[in-house]
């Protein structure tokens, strides 16, 4: 067991508001949140997203899934940037449906194809505020974890090099 007080995932704003996902910089996903059939078309809804350097992410050799146990988050990229609203179809909130869709290009700088060492995760923050008095703060947190994609177009590189990279 380590000495760590927060794991990474409890890092990232807590276990159970932390979704991890996988994907290319270009590709945009959509995801629906379901209140349980409530009335939220008086909630406000936002998102905005900045992207981390990972020193590194090994992975599960049964399940693939990333593990975080010896990642440290090396710096930041300063293309913090909110969600277009776009993205937030409330078009259903009376009866408790609303849509995000993450958008593509979240970072646009250089990936290395190796997956292992210095990952490019972008964090999608999605939250809520209720019509009830008092206001009531709700948040997800989508962890996006950034793949090399070909089809970009760029070369494969090291993203610590980017100008927008900030170390800590």
């Amino acid at each position: 067991m380590s000495g760590r007080f927060l794991d990474f995932k409890s890092y990232l704003g807590g276990a159970s508001n932390v979704l991890f996902l996988e994907a290319f910089p270009r590709t945009q996903k959509t995801f629906s949140y379901n209140f349980n059939n409530a009335d939220v078309s008086g909630y406000t809804f936002s998102a905005d997203y900045q992207s981390l350097l990972l020193n590194t992410v090994t992975y599960d050799r049964i399940t693939g899934d990333p593990n975080f146990a010896d990642t440290t988050v090396s710096g930041y990229f300063t293309n913090t940037a909110n969600v277009s609203p776009s993205n937030i179809n409330n078009a259903s909130a009376a009866s408790g449906l609303v849509e995000l869709t993450i958008p593509a290009n979240r970072y646009t700088g250089n990936i290395l194809p190796n997956a292992r060492d210095k990952v490019v995760m972008t964090v999608l923050s999605f939250q809520w505020t209720t019509d009830d008095s008092p206001v009531q703060q709700d948040m997800h947190r989508w962890a996006i974890i950034e793949r090399y994609d070909p089809q970009v177009g760029k070369n494969p590189g090291d993203p610590s090099l980017d100008p927008t990279f900030v170390s800590f």
